[in-house]
């Protein structure tokens, strides 16, 4: 199993939306088996409140529930508990470094990087407005974490 953990500032906006739209994916995929999928923030800003409603109406407008879902920081464990920690911009990166104690097995990543997009980094839709880009990006960058990770589990063939 692959343990997924999306990471921003507050955990109510962009890291849940990515938790829960890899998970969509992962799942009509017929692969929601193979991952454990999560999120949280590197701030305590936030902590135990849901995920914003922009957000969560955004989710809603493509089928996608995010019930329950309560915001939390990441921890140091985490680093050890997931196998890709996964962040929105380089100032998450940073924080994520700073929380783990640097990222020695190089788990940490921009999720940008996965839509081939390594300097981009998915706006803040609580300071921008635009849920719309911000969905655009998370769906890219989730699309292609999940293409990344389907090709690392199929056979090689000589």
């Amino acid at each position: 199993m692959i343990k997924i953990l999306f990471i921003c500032h507050g955990n109510i906006c962009r890291s849940p939306m990515a938790e829960f739209v890899m998970k969509d994916l992962a799942d009509k995929a017929g692969m929601a088996d193979q991952f454990q999928i999560a999120s949280a923030a590197t701030s305590t800003e936030e902590i135990g409140n849901p995920v914003y409603p922009p957000a969560r109406r955004k989710l809603a407008e493509h089928g996608i529930s995010c019930a329950g879902k309560t915001a939390r920081q990441v921890t140091r464990s985490d680093y050890d508990s997931y196998d890709l920690l996964i962040g929105m911009d380089q100032a998450n990166l940073r924080n994520m470094r700073r929380i783990c104690g640097g990222d020695a097995e190089g788990k940490i990543h921009l999720l940008m990087e996965y839509a081939g997009k390594p300097d981009h980094e998915v706006a803040d839709p609580w300071y921008t407005g635009d849920f719309e880009a911000t969905w655009n990006d998370v769906l890219a960058g989730c699309q292609g974490l999940l293409t990344v990770l389907r090709q690392a589990k199929e056979p090689v063939v000589r």
